[in-house]
């Protein structure tokens, strides 16, 4: 695709009801009917889609740091006290290590997402 201005002109003919569809698609989807049919044929990532992709991972970057901070929370209190229990060890073990599989089943779906973006 060229940089710069759009001189290009494709015209299709379509039955007036299949218009009317379309637009209906792209008032939903909030895009315009040109970008709603050229991602189609490119097989790519709709805008809409794309912004809820980006909202999607900064929430989940958000929960990531809120859960960051409460370890370092933690991590704190225990050098203070310089004591923790067996059964709060176990727990905290346990937690980290389910934080370390959603973490990296997050990290999948972020490289598949980003494969996405890509198109």
């Amino acid at each position: 695709m060229e940089k710069g201005g759009k001189d290009g002109l494709v015209l299709i003919r379509i039955q007036k009801s299949q218009k009317e569809h379309w637009k209906k698609i792209c008032l939903e989807k909030q895009i315009s009917l040109t970008n709603l049919i050229i991602d189609s044929v490119e097989n790519r990532i709709m805008d809409n889609e794309r912004k809820k992709v980006m909202a999607f991972i900064e929430k989940q970057d958000n929960i990531f740091v809120k859960i960051e901070t409460n370890i370092n929370q933690i991590a704190k209190i225990v050098n203070g006290q310089k004591f923790i229990s067996e059964n709060d060890l176990q727990k905290f073990s346990h937690q980290l290590t389910e934080i370390l599989k959603l973490k990296s089943r997050q990290n999948e779906v972020f490289i598949n997402i980003c494969s996405m973006l890509g198109k």
